[in-house]
């Protein structure tokens, strides 16, 4: 999935996120989950969009060889999430809504989650996000929305 080109375009955008990042240095970003997800950021531009990459693994088929929807979305909040921490404090994804339009099979090596901020105010940020198919055609649709935590403490009942 990944050429020497793509790790070099990854690591340059993850500096340029750790230099917009307004939350402080404790974050462990690119979340961990990210990492085991195989992703690879491919394209940001400031305070508009962020690009990543996902492999189609088959542990993340469903039974009838189709991307699982829940991988869909994980790889979703895996891309808005970076994004937001660039415009906002840290934050947490309270809602996420996914629409589902073709599926992922078993032949799409990768998938290509574009997000895009939609709203920012004083407490919250909405995300919109698109995935892609290997093909370029549309997979999902959706929508995210994150609520700033900068005044409560880690471990604390938010």
């Amino acid at each position: 999935m990944s050429t020497p080109d793509d790790d070099e375009v990854h690591v340059e955008i993850m500096s340029s996120l750790f230099e917009l990042i307004t939350g402080g240095s404790n974050m462990s970003l690119p979340p961990k989950i990210f990492i085991e997800m195989g992703g690879k950021f491919t394209g940001f531009v400031k305070n508009q969009y962020l690009i990543a990459k996902f492999p189609n693994r088959e542990s993340y088929l469903n039974p009838v060889g189709f991307m699982q929807g829940g991988m869909i979305t994980a790889a979703i909040d895996n891309t808005v999430s970076p994004l937001s921490y660039t415009v906002g404090p840290p934050n947490v994804t309270k809602e996420i809504s996914t629409k589902f339009k073709r599926p992922v099979t078993v032949a799409d090596r990768f998938v290509e989650v574009t997000a895009t901020i939609s709203e920012l105010n004083e407490t919250s940020i909405k995300l919109s996000a698109i995935v892609r198919k290997e093909s370029g055609k549309v997979a999902a649709v959706a929508e995210a929305y994150c609520v700033f935590i900068n005044q409560r403490t880690h471990g604390s009942d938010c």
